[in-house]
């Protein structure tokens, strides 16, 4: 029924031949469900979507995950976030703007909500208004970067766990609001993580990846970062470059991702995102 088209060696199709913006049917819904184990990265041109649609997809295909920025700094329930700095048909949020700069979080490798105990599954992202330059989003994937990695390597992290702290990692570009950073334990996860449906197994690190529990700081260190540029060498990152009515899926159990960065003062960006919470912990997982 999908139309595929390959955007990257490892991972990603661009897919037509489907509307998001209606319900989608039992078979439609199979072969999503299926094209995100298998590419891990999808991407529909084209797509007249509206919030409601958006989140009615969302729910399609799982659990709406909530706004951690909005419910750690009020408590208040969010299913839908905006990506850019475009407040209203008026108005923008320049460079010099808290929120632009706490956005800029967003230009490290990471995966969505890996400091959450249960973290997300599918993040969904819809392209409304787009910078004439800069603002892409950059993908990698960690399955393939663990099949790169050898078989002894593989041995070596196979059993390991990892803390995953928002703070750690964001406070790097920005102060982090007492609230939130409070709502934002530290959380063990698995380094490797198998796929339930297909098997695949990747690692699981990016910026939020802070130390190996039972490893010393400096061993620690050294693994995740190894692993962060085993996953990001240039030859292995897929950049897209968003048009209005793209939607875009990615699964975030494998795939790293980060924002290239644009010009606030110039340029308007709106986009709006929903994610799909996971299956459960990733200690549950086999």
């Amino acid at each position: 029924m999908f139309e595929y088209e390959p955007l990257h060696a490892d991972f990603g199709a661009r897919i037509r031949g489907v509307d998001l913006t209606t319900p989608l049917n039992l078979d439609e819904l199979a072969e999503l469900r299926q094209a995100i184990d298998e590419y891990s990265v999808l991407h529909f041109p084209n797509q007249d979507m509206t919030d409601d649609a958006q989140l009615a997809l969302t729910k399609q295909l799982g659990e709406p995950e909530e706004s951690h920025v909005a419910f750690g700094r009020t408590g208040e329930i969010r299913h839908i976030a905006t990506i850019g700095n475009v407040v209203d048909a008026e108005s923008k949020r320049d460079e010099s703007h808290p929120q632009t700069r706490s956005q800029k979080g967003n230009n490290l490798w990471h995966s969505d909500s890996s400091f959450r105990r249960i973290p997300s599954h599918v993040s969904i992202l819809h392209a409304y208004e787009v910078p004439g330059e800069g603002g892409e989003t950059e993908f990698v994937s960690q399955r393939a970067a663990y099949n790169r990695l050898t078989e002894d390597q593989q041995i070596e992290i196979a059993d390991l766990h990892v803390l995953h702290d928002y703070v750690f990692s964001r406070t790097k570009v920005a102060p982090v609001h007492d609230h939130h950073a409070a709502s934002l334990p530290p959380i063990e996860h698995k380094l490797v993580r198998t796929n339930p449906n297909t098997g695949a197994k990747n690692f699981y690190v990016g910026s939020h990846a802070r130390s190996i529990i039972g490893w010393s700081g400096i061993d620690s260190r050294r693994l995740i970062d190894e692993l962060n540029e085993q996953a990001t060498i240039p030859e292995a990152v897929y950049s897209h470059r968003f048009s209005p009515g793209d939607t875009v899926f990615w699964n975030n159990r494998c795939v790293l991702h980060r924002g290239a960065g644009y010009d606030a003062d110039r340029w308007w960006r709106l986009m709006r995102q929903t994610r799909v919470r996971g299956a459960g912990p990733t200690l549950d997982e086999n």
